[in-house]
């Protein structure tokens, strides 16, 4: 079993009319102002799945900036996991800086069947990861709904590239310690947190963190998935492409490629992101 934890997919009338939306939402103009930045839908996933030996997808939003374009998409995505309940799971888009909106559509999103809210993207939707204050509600709805959060961060060296940001691993790190309940998924290796895991004091705090894999042939040397899992250990990786940005095959080979170890290839597949999502449970 193959589960991806990192794609993201796009309704037909965005892909249709990108330029409207990149003119409006900085947060989607950030990721697909290019017209070379490829958007998907939910067919063209299930496809790439098929082609990659892939049985379950978490579809992820984006951080749009607007809580408007967070419902629309996150409906999108719900109805697309709706037709495919055992392919497909949704994380929904909120806006933090609507607190009390971003609230409901936790709960509404939880309701309609999404597992998770993410990808956050602080530094574009106007919001601190160390906020304690404004993301409170919003985190405490999501863990009454048993939901997961999921956070892009990226490292704070390195070269640049569409998408980086400035949400970097220190505001991650934060944000865990504010709210330990919580499940966190730091997405693309926590922009290079579980390096930190040497650190007593950081271990404890990352007790309920978990790290993607999405994009590391554009980031890291693939020693990168046998570092961290002696750092952190294999039961904190999940497997992901960020598809569409890269093809879910080469993603899938690339990962098969630098883990060694079958007890952790088998976690870092599935294993791990099986037991996050209760998928035992589901098909039970």
């Amino acid at each position: 079993m193959i589960v991806d934890f990192h794609t993201h997919i796009m309704p037909e009338w965005v892909r249709d009319d990108r330029e409207h939306y990149v003119a409006i939402d900085a947060g989607f103009a950030t990721l697909y102002s290019d017209p070379k930045a490829t958007l998907s839908t939910a067919e063209d996933l299930l496809a790439s799945m098929d082609e990659s030996s892939i049985d379950v997808s978490v579809i992820l939003n984006i951080g749009w900036t607007t809580h408007e374009m967070c419902v629309r998409t996150n409906d999108y995505l719900l109805e697309a996991a709706s037709r495919h309940p055992d392919r497909l799971i949704a994380f929904c888009a909120i806006q933090p800086a609507s607190p009390d909106e971003a609230s409901q559509e936790v709960e509404r999103c939880a309701a309609s069947g999404a597992r998770g809210i993410g990808e956050l993207r602080p530094d574009i939707q106007g919001f601190s990861l160390t906020d304690s204050a404004l993301l409170y509600p919003v985190v405490e709805a999501a863990i009454s709904q048993h939901m997961i959060l999921l956070t892009h961060v990226s490292e704070p060296v390195g070269h640049r590239y569409p998408g980086k940001g400035t949400i970097t691993p220190e505001q991650a790190y934060a944000l865990a310690g504010l709210f330990p309940q919580v499940t966190l998924v730091c997405a693309h290796w926590g922009g290079g947190l579980p390096f930190y895991h040497l650190m007593p004091e950081v271990r404890e705090t990352l007790n309920n963190v978990y790290f993607d894999t999405a994009a590391t042939q554009y980031l890291y040397d693939p020693r990168i998935f046998s570092i961290v899992d002696d750092l952190a250990g294999p039961t904190r990786i999940l497997f992901g492409s960020d598809y569409p940005l890269i093809r879910q095959k080469r993603a899938v080979d690339h990962a098969a490629g630098a883990i060694m170890k079958p007890e952790t290839r088998d976690m870092v597949m599935a294993g791990n992101a099986v037991r996050l999502l209760s998928l035992e449970e589901k098909a039970a």
